[in-house]
């Protein structure tokens, strides 16, 4: 039986209304290919607390409200992924790669034509659909 892991991922928007995606590093799997920010949901952690948690640790942000906004799993050849990904309405500081990841600014329409994870896929025409948070 293939293990199953709880991930958060995060629709971060600049003030243009662009959502940040990042590639994954060398070294790791599926490398090279793009991604929402976020990870692994740790043992006895909300998902909230995970969100808040892996953005502080990969972006140098501090989340200061956020939304789920949609929920599927995914099937890879080795593990299952159960995906939720957050809308960041607010936060705090200015997102850097802290963990040597590349980012990039994409206008929610353009994400199609980005070579983002099979799991994050889904995500890309829902965002297509939202208006982006109110940036304070």
């Amino acid at each position: 039986m293939k293990p199953e892991i709880l991930v958060v991922a995060a629709a971060l928007y600049d003030r243009q209304g662009q959502v940040l995606i990042a590639e994954r590093p060398a070294g790791r799997q599926l490398a090279g290919r793009w991604e929402f920010p976020g990870g692994k949901v740790m043992p006895g952690e909300s998902e909230h607390a995970a969100l808040a948690r892996e953005l502080r640790e990969e972006l140098g942000i501090e989340v200061t409200a956020s939304r789920p906004c949609m929920r599927l799993r995914h099937a890879y050849e080795d593990r299952d992924v159960e995906l939720s990904l957050w809308i960041i309405e607010r936060f705090t500081g200015e997102p850097s790669s802290l963990e040597g990841q590349r980012l990039r600014w994409v206008p929610p329409a353009q994400l199609a034509d980005c070579d983002l994870l099979e799991a994050d896929r889904p995500f890309v025409a829902a965002l297509a659909l939202l208006a982006p948070p109110a940036r304070h």
